[in-house]
């Protein structure tokens, strides 16, 4: 997958080693001439110094080849309009911006942006729709309502390990709904369920349990 990512801040480096690391090819566009010798020393980078909001700079790129763009730079006018030319001119399939005042998201929404997201991982997930699984992560947020969908993968250090779930002290407002063992099994988990090392578990929290779920979780 070809993934061209405008802005190389602390959200474009972290995103293009993620994704480097994952087998993908990536290209930054960057116009600070400091950040782009950061990406190229410490990642090997393929960076273009330009404003990824012009046209020029995305011919340069090979915008026309592009699976995705993510502009993830800190203006979100910008963001918005590299996604729009990006899929305008280009026919890009997959625009996603970074969003940096909510207040923009239906903006964004109604001017045909694919995805809205604020951190890495979910760019990530949009991206590749796979679930990073290191720690404890947002996979939705219902605005408004207060409510979270979260997932982790059981750590050999996790608190939780070899224990039914009844004995965890889970907040009354918190639901595991669901554990993939192996990669494949899916179990619908009960009380007397009891996790292992490298289950994946799917839950639903109010966010103001998430950080005792992630305690009893995570540790």
């Amino acid at each position: 997958m070809y993934v061209i990512i405008v802005g190389g801040g602390k959200v474009g480096f972290y995103l293009t080693k993620s994704l480097m690391e994952a087998g993908h090819e990536v290209l930054v566009i960057e116009k600070d001439p400091f950040k782009c010798g950061i990406l190229v020393d410490e990642l090997n980078a393929n960076v273009i110094q330009a404003d990824g909001c012009e046209v020029a700079s995305m011919v340069r790129a090979g915008m026309n080849r592009a699976d995705a763009v993510v502009a993830v730079t800190g203006d979100d006018e910008d963001n918005l309009v590299v996604c729009q030319v990006a899929k305008g001119k280009f026919n890009v399939l997959r625009a996603i911006a970074r969003i940096n005042n909510p207040k923009n998201e239906n903006i964004f929404r109604k001017l045909g942006i694919d995805v809205t997201v604020s951190s890495t991982e979910l760019i990530l997930s949009q991206i590749e729709q796979v679930i990073p699984s290191q720690s404890l992560i947002h996979l939705l947020s219902l605005r408004g309502v207060g409510v979270s969908f979260i997932e982790t993968e059981i750590a050999a250090t996790s608190p939780a390990l070899g224990k039914p779930l009844s004995t965890l002290g889970i907040p009354d407002d918190s639901i595991l709904a669901l554990v993939v063992r192996n990669g494949d099994q899916a179990i619908i988990p009960y009380g007397d369920t009891v996790l292992q090392e490298k289950d994946v578990v799917i839950a639903v929290t109010s966010e103001a349990s998430e950080a005792t779920l992630r305690q009893i979780l995570c540790g």
